[in-house]
């Protein structure tokens, strides 16, 4: 069981050593859409 969790953790190290970049640029792209919906969601008080 030890053994599964530790190839399993060794997996997901790997997958997000490979995809650093695009996991930068999700992470921008989600706060962007954040901001968005929060601005959008202000808007209609503010008119």
């Amino acid at each position: 069981m030890l053994e599964r969790k530790r190839l399993m953790l060794g997996q997901i190290k790997t997958a997000a050593i490979r995809s650093r970049d695009t996991l930068l640029v999700d992470a921008i792209g989600a706060a962007a859409l954040m901001v968005t919906l929060v601005a959008g969601l202000y808007l209609p008080g503010l008119v």
